[in-house]
């Protein structure tokens, strides 16, 4: 399958393979390893515009990026056009690529407040928002919406319309509504339904865990690229997989238990750079616990890194279940005659 590169506004991606904006996992030092395995656009953690105008100190950090992750696209939340535009003015000249707007957080903190997918039930309000931003910035302006509000309200076709009637550069469909939150099954039909409604590109979001899953998802839904989120939790390397399986019919295998110890041991490292040891390494635990998920001995391991608080620690656990996990697998194939 060839890939076509994906044109979004003025900026060009190479390979339209996009990882999600995912509050608590997309910081700085994952965006940096998933483009580094060929993800074709990265995105931030989501920043509240209002916590932007009040120029808190922890919203700003979200934002920091470095130049081996870009393309990166900045995604924004809020309810209010005027200061959703007047804190894109302040941070305009940040190093970012895309400003995307989020209209699918299904939380009900952010729900509560008019935000995220709570507008998809103001589709006036969310085109005038997207309105105020794209006169703002002169940067791309896409919009991540759901497939509706709940069952009785699926307009994700409505709203990728009023996105692209108010100048959004592309949009990306979750294909389950604020209801379903991340249960059940991704509906790709409406995503598919949304590529035939407009003009913009559209990028496919939800249920990508496997190349194949990417495969059939382009096939299905003739969207222009796509989205992943959870599906990247602990696998940076979905991205290379997908790509060399879209572009060379190439299936890898799962990554050894040495390449995954040695991904983790560098993650962290990185964590610690980004955010000191104390902080870094109490956010590695549930990354780790997302990388092993599956391996021999993961229950223990999660157990387990819920009480390393320092690097060293955590590398004296990773040696020891990574000599665990290969005794386990050794013994399993010297039982299995193989």
């Amino acid at each position: 399958m060839m890939m076509k590169p994906l044109q979004i506004g003025n900026l060009c991606i190479d390979r339209p393979v996009i990882l999600a904006p995912m509050a608590g996992v997309t910081d700085l030092p994952f965006r940096v390893l998933c483009r580094e395995q060929g993800c074709g656009m990265v995105c931030t953690e989501m920043v509240s515009a209002k916590a932007i105008t009040y120029k808190n100190k922890n919203t700003f950090l979200l934002m920091e990026t470095v130049p081996q992750e870009r393309p990166v696209s900045l995604q924004l939340f809020g309810s209010d056009s005027d200061i959703m535009a007047e804190a894109v003015r302040m941070i305009a000249d940040r190093d970012f690529d895309v400003l995307d707007v989020n209209m699918g957080c299904p939380v009900p903190k952010v729900v509560n407040n008019g935000e995220g997918s709570a507008l998809m039930k103001q589709p006036e309000l969310a085109g005038r928002i997207v309105r105020s931003l794209v006169e703002a910035i002169d940067k791309p302006v896409t919009v991540k919406i759901r497939k509706g509000f709940d069952d009785d309200h699926i307009n994700a076709v409505e709203m990728a319309k009023i996105a692209e009637a108010n100048g959004a550069a592309a949009v990306a469909v979750h294909g389950r509504t604020r209801e379903q939150y991340y249960s059940g099954k991704a509906d790709w039909e409406i995503i598919r339904r949304v590529k035939e409604a407009v003009k913009i590109p559209v990028i496919g979001n939800g249920d990508i865990f496997t190349p194949q899953d990417a495969k059939r998802m382009i096939e299905e839904t003739g969207c222009d690229a796509i989205m992943a989120a959870r599906g990247a939790r602990g696998n940076p390397w979905l991205f290379r997989d997908i790509i060399d399986y879209l572009e060379k019919g190439i299936l890898h295998e799962k990554p050894s238990l040495k390449e995954m110890t040695d991904m983790m041991l560098r993650h962290a490292e990185m964590h610690i750079r980004y955010k000191g040891e104390y902080q870094g390494i109490r956010e590695m635990r549930k990354h780790v616990a997302w990388y092993t998920a599956g391996y021999h001995g993961s229950a223990r391991m999660r157990q387990a890194v819920n009480e390393v608080e320092s690097y060293e620690a955590l590398k004296q656990l990773l040696a020891d279940w990574l000599a665990y996990s290969e005794g386990g697998m050794k013994a399993h194939d010297k039982n299995n005659g193989s």
